[in-house]
């Protein structure tokens, strides 16, 4: 079954509308449709469509698209990597991806353009119905019962068909929030970002380069504004394997010190700074580079209401230590179909609350960590001591990969494991506003 338009759509009435048919929204749909329950995933843009994003794919989002069945396309399509190529205060380290049982030991780079579409036609393949080119301009019948612990309910969606301007409303048992990291119809339910945690900001542009079918991603940890100041953030080269490499800046927003940053001109100094065997100059620029901001670490809540979930950007899943949404956008997404599913055999409100603690249950702790990580490594005395001592060991390196990509092992009590174990007692007796206040006597 492809993608359709809103005109198209026979039925008015589903089991479960999802907003946005991004990775939280196409893979929440391909769980519930391959299940057998009656979905509609409402997308404003027509694939296949540009997307802001890194293009890179983790272990972690490998693993979310084998287990859809969609690894071989992927594979087809994008470009398998080995590792990461961490650049920083001089030293140059090849790190492969630390293998597990749970996750594979490489990934692939693939433009959004490819991948959001491929998702959105398997889980239309699945049974979903898919609507392409439908805005949805509000939900209906909001009811702030659960106001105070949630965000109550609705009863449906407001769609405008964009080709038309013609508009229709959709009635569900159940509405899934997936429309991205600004998530307009979740703030209407009630969703609110703790702007006290970090969040980021990128911006990214595509190069044409004769290293673009490179074996590994590349990142740079000292990147510097224009006058040689270290920002908290990082730089990227992520080879393509179609002639193209997508290059960006992302930067952590910290605190008032880092506001302020421009993002276009710290783009332009690392393309500057970038290794010259990639190519990156004007003259091989594809186009303009793009960006915006995300909320991280669970910054978004609440994330259920009595028949509202929340996934993906739109409950600000993305991880504070190195910017990766995609595979968190699968993960919550299969989540909440799961949740979802129990609901509507009888599970009712329990099991969406059960959804939000299994949220905090697989992030939780993990997030509370990267937090505080962040806000210590925003310090450029403090990121210039700990990444350049890092960098002059592999071994040290290679653990501090597993543990900032989420790749530890549950069986295994390696460095990463001892270390994360070590860090999460730390801020459970150590509070974040006090971290904060450490930070300002540095």
């Amino acid at each position: 079954m492809p993608t359709v338009s809103l005109p198209e759509v026979p039925a008015s009435s589903f089991d479960v509308v999802i907003i946005g048919g991004g990775p939280s929204g196409s893979s929440c749909a391909y769980w519930l449709a391959q299940a057998g329950w009656s979905v509609a995933v409402l997308e404003k843009k027509t694939f296949p469509r540009a997307k802001t994003c890194g293009d890179g794919l983790t272990p972690r989002a490998v693993r979310q698209l084998a287990d859809m069945g969609l690894e071989s396309v992927v594979a087809g399509v994008g470009h398998r990597y080995d590792g990461l190529r961490a650049n920083g205060f001089g030293q140059v380290l090849e790190l492969a991806w630390p293998g597990t049982d749970a996750f594979p030991s490489y990934g692939y780079t693939i433009t959004r353009f490819d991948l959001d579409a491929a998702v959105a036609e398997h889980a239309a393949a699945a049974g979903a119905t898919v609507v392409t080119g439908a805005e949805v301009l509000e939900a209906t019948g909001i009811d702030a019962g659960l106001a105070g612990d949630g965000l109550g309910s609705c009863t449906g969606v407001v769609v405008k068909d964009k080709a038309t301007g013609q508009t229709r409303s959709l009635t569900a048992r159940y509405v899934v929030v997936a429309d991205g990291a600004n998530s307009r119809i979740g703030r209407s339910l009630g969703t609110h970002r703790n702007r006290a945690w970090p969040s980021g900001m990128a911006l990214r542009g595509y190069f044409a380069s004769d290293r673009h079918d490179d074996r590994f991603i590349e990142s740079h940890l000292d990147i510097r504004d224009a006058s040689g100041a270290i920002v908290p953030g990082y730089g990227w080269i992520f080879p393509l394997g179609d002639g193209r490499i997508n290059v960006g800046v992302g930067l952590l927003s910290t605190d008032s010190r880092w506001k302020g940053v421009n993002t276009t001109k710290l783009m332009a100094t690392f393309c500057d700074y970038a290794p010259s065997s990639w190519g990156i100059s004007q003259e091989t620029a594809l186009g303009a580079a793009t960006g915006g901001r995300l909320p991280m670490g669970l910054a978004v809540s609440p994330r259920v209401g009595s028949n509202v979930v929340v996934v993906g950007d739109a409950a600000g899943t993305v991880n504070p230590f190195n910017g990766e949404g995609i595979s968190y956008g699968y993960e919550t997404g299969r989540l909440a179909a799961a949740a979802l599913a129990q609901a509507m055999c009888g599970g009712g409100i329990e099991a969406l609350v059960d959804y939000d603690h299994q949220l905090d249950a697989a992030y939780g702790a993990y997030y509370r960590v990267a937090r505080v990580f962040v806000r210590v490594i925003s310090e450029p005395k403090i990121m210039a001591l700990c990444v350049g001592a890092g960098m002059r060991s592999a071994w040290l390196m290679e653990e501090i990969l597993r543990l900032m990509s989420n790749l530890m092992r549950a069986d295994t009590l390696g460095a990463a494991e001892l270390g994360y174990d070590a860090l999460e007692a730390l801020t459970r007796v150590i509070p974040e506003s006090v971290a904060d206040k450490l930070l300002a006597e540095v």
